[in-house]
């Protein structure tokens, strides 16, 4: 019997090894292009931003601006202020006293408020938020900037009601809540059904192209490690000497506990102290409105300067600009970079010049 050759089978084998290994490599490489015909990848620009939870960043939807009203005899009474994802606390009165202007977007809210007038300076933000305006009442400059701007809004002068909620019309938009011993001023409220009533019925456009105020990241910043940084456990922020918010950090809720006057600042819709992410503070110079009566403010808001960006426990040093009362507030880092916040609400606190800031 012949012996096989033991060489010419191991070549045989190599090369059927061989023709497998080949095969194998030409089927990866052609069901690679084919998935890659299938979804073509994506550019730079095209990436998605990865998503935050305080607001959807991809959304068109215009932002509702609702005044709030921050008298001593209202604040008790306040409802949505956590909801929102950006508040605006400014001067009202020589006082000291302040508003709010409490932004929401996408939200479904069954009581905000109370609602009160505006000032006119309280427009540079709706309008640099491209925002539709929820309030009741004006001051004689805001009503005529509203006019002469064609600012969106809802007042409640027009479409509001004495009534409580349960007996308003179906052309009222905001009721008066029966709290015994509180003046009707600081008993007005409205809802997000109702302020979507009435902008269908109005006919403004519910979409908007102008971009997010703020950008937001998912990543939690690491402030304390940036330059210019300090640590800001306590934060007190001076409109008068009657009249200043606080904060202090929560290390383990990762968030700032807001006080107003020295008492703990509740929602009245939770019962819960209001918890705040990021706070922007800044001094901006205020003057009484020559030969108002009320000594209502004027805020001259159009320029530059200094403050600070304070999260996570540490507050940093930064730049802010507004151009014209439409133009976006830009806030940067001192070295020029935009400043990115962390994903939460945001406070902005605009202060009166010459008044104290305590951060420790």
């Amino acid at each position: 019997m012949k012996k096989k050759n033991p060489k010419k089978f191991y070549v045989i084998v190599g090369i059927l090894v061989g023709l497998i290994a080949i095969l194998l490599i030409t089927l990866f490489v052609v069901n690679k292009l084919n998935k890659s015909e299938k979804e073509p990848s994506k550019t730079e620009e095209e990436v998605e931003p990865a998503k935050v939870s305080i607001i959807d960043v991809n959304s068109k939807s215009r932002p509702i601006a609702v005044m709030i009203n921050n008298a001593a005899d209202a604040r008790p009474n306040q409802k949505g202020l956590q909801k929102a994802y950006i508040v605006y606390e400014i001067i009202n009165y020589v006082d000291g006293s302040t508003r709010f202007l409490a932004l929401f977007k996408d939200q479904n809210l069954d009581e905000i408020g109370p609602i009160r007038s505006t000032r006119h300076y309280h427009i540079d933000y709706v309008l640099e938020n491209d925002a539709i305006f929820v309030h009741w009442g004006y001051s004689p400059k805001a009503q005529s900037d509203l006019k002469t701007l064609g600012i969106n809004n809802i007042n409640g002068i027009t479409y509001g009601s004495d009534n409580t909620r349960d007996k308003i019309s179906d052309k009222s938009y905001f009721w008066t809540a029966s709290i015994p011993g509180v003046n009707i001023a600081h008993r007005r409220f409205t809802s997000t059904e109702l302020i979507n009533k009435a902008i269908e019925r109005m006919g403004y456009e519910t979409e908007t192209d102008a971009k997010n105020l703020l950008t937001y990241t998912p990543d939690r910043l690491d402030v304390q490690n940036m330059a210019n940084s300090t640590i800001a456990n306590k934060v007190d922020i001076y409109y008068s000497s009657k009249h200043y918010a606080s904060y202090e950090y929560d290390s383990n809720l990762g968030v700032y506990l807001r006080s107003a006057s020295g008492e703990a600042h509740l929602d009245a819709a939770t019962g819960e102290q209001l918890k705040v992410t990021n706070i922007i503070t800044y001094k901006v110079k205020n003057t009484t409105i020559p030969g108002d009566d009320d000594d209502r403010q004027d805020l001259h808001n159009i320029g530059s300067g200094e403050g600070y960006y304070i999260t996570g426990g540490y507050a940093v040093k930064i730049n802010w600009q507004k151009d014209c009362r439409e133009c976006q507030t830009k806030y940067t880092y001192l070295d020029g970079s935009e400043v990115i916040f962390n994903d939460g609400n945001t406070f902005i606190q605009i202060e009166p010049e010459g008044q104290e800031l305590k951060i420790s």
